[in-house]
């Protein structure tokens, strides 16, 4: 009896290691930049994809902070896309949003976001975003 169960568990254990298409592995991304829009106006907040130069430039017009510093030809859209966290608006500055993991699997690509800083150092209207860029893909992005 010992030996049944001891070759069903090895059984058992050599199909748990097969090809899984459901594994992920992670995405190795870097930070465009990040920071807190704080002029004139407030945007949305919101989780995007940017695949192309057009969407680059509206979303720099956007945040008066990247209009001056990014230029399209930084980013190589044949290659890569970013990924934009803009949170909502704060009423006291410290407050983060930050794109800790992205993580592929066979279906999408996962990205998580968090808050980092938690705020409350001052009292100031801010909203905090977070840019990276990361290889192009036709896989659909999922944000948690």
């Amino acid at each position: 009896m010992k030996k049944i169960i001891l070759i069903f568990s090895l059984v058992f254990s050599l199909m748990s290691c097969s090809n899984d298409d459901s594994k992920s592995s992670e995405v190795k991304f870097s930070t465009v930049v990040q920071g807190d829009h704080n002029g004139s106006g407030t945007i949305a907040a919101s989780k995007l994809v940017i695949k192309d130069a057009a969407a680059w430039i509206e979303l720099r017009n956007k945040i008066q902070y990247l209009s001056a510093y990014y230029n399209e030809a930084e980013i190589d859209f044949t290659k890569e896309q970013l990924i934009v966290a803009i949170d909502k608006v704060q009423t006291t500055g410290g407050y983060s949003i930050d794109i800790t993991k992205i993580t592929e699997n066979k279906n999408n690509i996962m990205v998580t976001i968090e808050q980092l800083k938690k705020g409350g150092d001052n009292t100031v209207i801010s909203q905090p975003y977070h840019i990276v860029r990361m290889p192009k893909s036709g896989k659909e992005v999922v944000f948690k």
